[in-house]
């Protein structure tokens, strides 16, 4: 085996187990529910595991992919930043998760981290990782927004000093619904294309985002799941919710990639909530903690 041979190795060792350290961790936390897992092959090359928990006590619908595929043509949504890579073969690993929980005052997450090589005979390999997370809460408490980004930056921070601001930045301009002119939520960490501490600390970089989520995300979600709720802001989580689908099928590049590579659809799509509602030309009340949510929270903020 070569060294970029041994190199994949580790990656892909590194994602299944935070596959499933991340998936028993947040069965834990749900204490009613448990993922179903589903082996699937990609004809083109590859395949994954999939784990999806539906009906749980407290997540509503979660998955956690794992996928590895690789191709003998980088699709276009890969290659459209770096159009000098088109026409290379690619290998892609990664995990990637959403989590939908039930009660509204529990916020949606996502997350992912991911490696891509491109290759083509007779030129180096082009290598990069990718990643981040960011949270949508729909009735935001400002304590959870700061414990997320403190976290993320704290991630960050043992690496060059501007990756928080710099990734930070990234996912506010990323996860941003242009037709509707506000962001997706409050925001974390974003970043692909990432090579430029070298194999060994960009990959060191990629597991201290991938291993920081849970500690982002499962003390928010303690905090809040037992909170009563009242069917008025179901409905309003359920409204924000199809924010959350326009942006996963309109914008977001892990979808379009996925797609055009004839991944499998299912696994694609787990990111979708169960159940979203859209209404026709609807404002929230000034003042009510809704409009609270607009004004203060669906634009970039520093947190830290």
């Amino acid at each position: 085996m070569n060294k970029l041979t041994l190199s994949k190795q580790s990656v892909k060792d590194y994602l299944l187990d935070l596959q499933d350290r991340i998936c028993n961790e947040l069965t834990a936390e749900d204490g009613g529910g448990s993922f179903r897992e589903d082996n699937w092959e990609r004809p083109e090359g590859g395949g994954g595991r999939s784990r999806v928990l539906t009906g749980g006590a407290v997540i509503e619908k979660g998955g956690v992919n794992f996928s590895h595929v690789y191709g003998g043509l980088l699709p276009p949504s890969a290659s459209a930043a770096r159009p000098e890579l088109a026409g290379r073969s690619f290998e892609a690993m990664g995990v990637s998760l959403v989590i939908h929980p039930e009660n509204p005052l529990v916020p949606t997450s996502h997350a992912n981290v991911r490696f891509f090589i491109a290759e083509k005979e007779g030129e180096a390999p082009v290598w990069w990782f990718g990643g981040g997370y960011d949270l949508t809460p729909y009735y935001p408490f400002a304590e959870d927004c700061l414990h997320w980004h403190q976290t993320a930056k704290a991630a960050c921070e043992p690496f060059a000093g501007d990756l928080y601001p710099r990734f930070k930045t990234w996912c506010d301009e990323y996860f941003y619904l242009k037709h509707r002119g506000e962001t997706r939520g409050v925001g974390g960490l974003f970043f692909d294309d990432f090579n430029e501490l070298g194999f060994d600390d960009s990959f060191a970089f990629m597991r201290a985002v991938g291993d920081s989520y849970i500690p982002a995300y499962r003390p928010i979600v303690a905090r809040r799941k037992a909170m009563p709720w009242t069917a008025a802001q179901r409905d309003f989580q359920l409204y924000r919710r199809g924010r959350y689908v326009e942006f996963n099928l309109v914008y977001d590049r892990g979808t379009l990639f996925g797609l055009q590579t004839g991944g499998r659809t299912e696994s694609i799509l787990m990111s979708l909530p169960p159940l979203a509602r859209w209404e026709y030309d609807w404002h929230p009340e000034p003042g009510s903690a809704e409009a609270d949510l607009y004004d203060n929270y669906l634009k970039p903020r520093d947190w830290v």
